[in-house]
């Protein structure tokens, strides 16, 4: 697994990344927003924390436009984890750190 942020910069780079790892979360962000920013250290430290277990990438919803159709992006930031290529949660809005890692939890044990 990665143990850095990975910044998707196409749909077939995003597509490989589904298929490639079991567990993908998904910020997708603006460099403009406010909330997106906030939400930042607390996505950095998921991929520290998990970075074991999950692969994390982030997704400028203003250079992907594609993805952002495609999974319905009406608000940001939004959080999409992924379970072999499928979404397996989701969370849209600025939350804390124990909402993701009570999410990523529960799905990783499953």
């Amino acid at each position: 697994m990665a143990e850095k942020i990975i910044y998707v910069n196409s749909t077939k780079e995003f597509d490989d990344l589904l298929k490639k790892e079991k567990f993908v979360l998904v910020d997708f962000w603006a460099t403009w927003c406010t909330p997106c920013r906030m939400i930042a250290p607390v996505i950095e430290k998921l991929s520290e924390q998990y970075a074991e277990k999950i692969t994390v990438a982030k997704v400028d919803v203003d250079q992907n436009q594609e993805l952002s159709i495609r999974y319905g992006i009406q608000s940001i930031p939004t959080v999409i984890l992924f379970k072999d290529g499928k979404i397996a949660a989701k969370e849209i809005g600025v939350k804390p750190l124990n909402s993701f890692t009570s999410m990523l939890d529960t799905h990783i044990a499953s």
